[in-house]
């Protein structure tokens, strides 16, 4: 199935939104593609942390129109001789450094992915993107956008560690309300549980025991834990602050004991 042209543009930085780094990216972005409309998905990823950008980047993107382009400014140099990639991958396009990122978003390196050459070092960043954004805007060719790369830079994730009845993960994410996301799946969870009880441990808070599926199954300012809408088990305290109240930071230890 042919990718639609594009018309959308989303943008995943560490730029924040206090200074000119984000308006000057989008001013020369509009300057040379001014038929694409911008969608933020987010500018407060921490400096330079790109795991944390690409956790939020791979809970959100799918849910764009085919023909979507990304772009993902985030560490971007990271080295000297840093460069810059560009892919077509479920019908999407992404735009970013080549520092581990797109690693941590796909597993491996999609079939279309190509690095972008023809620039000098001088050149300004924003620069960069936006004559990678509008190629893409234009309809061109995409294998003209650069060079066919062989491999790109890879960033592993912690991937939960699994016994016969254990599932021992760690902290990926922690939002605004202080819930806590891990990175054990649904999926493992079940395949080692087999519908089992469990109590499930970190830090030195006391186990939680049992699985809601609302914040409001226990009661106000008590701890619980769920499974997200992407899967992860999560624990949070209804109407609560879970990560502040109980100390919980990122890649901290979790666990899952089965009785």
């Amino acid at each position: 199935m042919a990718t639609p042209p594009p018309s959308l543009l989303t943008l995943t930085t560490d730029f924040g939104r206090e200074d000119f780094h984000l308006p000057r990216l989008k001013g020369y972005l509009l300057s040379a593609a001014p038929t694409l409309r911008i969608e933020d998905i987010s500018h407060e990823v921490p400096p330079y942390d790109i795991v944390r950008a690409a956790f939020i980047f791979n809970r959100v993107w799918r849910h764009y129109p085919a023909g979507t382009i990304h772009l993902l400014s985030v560490n971007d140099f990271y080295q000297p001789r840093g460069r810059f990639i560009a892919v077509r991958h479920e019908r999407h396009y992404f735009i970013g450094p080549d520092n581990g990122l797109f690693s941590l978003v796909f597993g491996r390196m999609p079939a279309e992915t190509y690095v972008l050459d023809g620039y000098k070092k001088t050149d300004a960043l924003s620069a960069i993107y936006a004559r990678a954004v509008a190629h893409i805007a234009r309809d061109k060719p995409f294998l003209e956008i650069g060079l066919p790369a062989t491999r790109i830079t890879e960033r592993l994730a912690f991937q939960p560690v699994i016994g016969p009845n254990y599932v021992r993960g760690t902290v990926v994410f922690v939002d605004r309300f202080d819930n806590v996301t891990t990175n054990i799946s649904r999926d493992r969870f079940e395949e080692v549980g087999q519908g089992r009880g469990f109590h499930l441990l970190i830090k030195r808070m006391a186990p939680i025991d049992g699985l809601s599926f609302r914040y409001h199954d226990v009661p106000e300012g008590e701890p619980l834990c769920r499974f997200n809408s992407d899967g992860l088990l999560e624990i949070a305290i209804n109407l609560g602050r879970a990560a502040t109240l109980l100390g919980i930071q990122m890649d901290d230890m979790v666990q899952v004991e089965f009785y």
